[in-house]
């Protein structure tokens, strides 16, 4: 990967167990960033900056990750996974930050039943090594049925919404749920530049 385009990241001291996120004002919000060994359901609308959020965390510079596209054009270093089957993901997940772009394909492909068994089998995995696995889902495709499911397997839920007014567009990140930890009482407005999701260091209280 080009190490221009990596996105550089405030250092976490004394965070042994955080991951960063590739997003400053995220990493303030969660104490440090990811739990390591968790794996991280962001979702949204496409034009909501889900795969900004995912570029951003797999970008990070100092470690190695795998990126998982089925639903796009690969990017260099990216996997071109359109052929691949859920099981077939497994063997090439290589280093700490793995991302599934997305996993609303591999449901509408492969039925829910099957991308969820996926899903435990790459959290054994990611838990077995402190990796940390994110995967996309979005909005409005899934049935409410299929939503709790999908957000029930998932150690950390978070959510970016986008809020059309008369003359500004308001774009908020909410983290619904952490396993085993209460999840942040603050929304954390961000806005969409050139270099990705800029999120603000002073959140307010919900």
């Amino acid at each position: 990967m080009d190490t221009e385009s990596r996105i550089k990241d405030i250092p976490i001291t004394g965070m042994a167990h955080k991951r960063s996120t590739g997003i400053v004002g995220l990493n303030l919000l969660l104490d440090g960033g990811f739990p390591q060994g968790s794996v991280i359901m962001v979702y949204g609308t496409p034009l909501a900056g889900v795969d900004l959020a995912a570029l951003q965390f797999w970008k990070v510079e100092g470690e190695e990750g795998t990126y998982f596209m089925n639903d796009g054009d690969a990017e260099p270093d990216m996997i071109d996974a359109t052929e691949l089957y859920p099981e077939m993901y497994l063997p090439q997940m290589i280093g700490h930050r793995i991302v599934i772009d997305s996993f609303s394909t591999l449901v509408i492909k492969y039925g829910i039943d099957n991308a969820l068994k996926f899903l435990r089998l790459a959290r054994k995995e990611v838990r077995k090594r402190n990796a940390n696995l994110m995967f996309i889902v979005y909005s409005d495709v899934h049935s409410p049925v299929e939503m709790t499911r999908i957000m029930r397997a998932a150690d950390l839920v978070m959510e970016l919404k986008t809020d059309i007014g008369q003359n500004e567009i308001g774009r908020t990140l909410i983290v619904h749920k952490i396993r085993d930890a209460p999840a942040p009482q603050r929304l954390l407005p961000f806005i969409i530049t050139e270099r990705g999701i800029e999120a603000s260091t002073t959140s307010r209280v919900v």
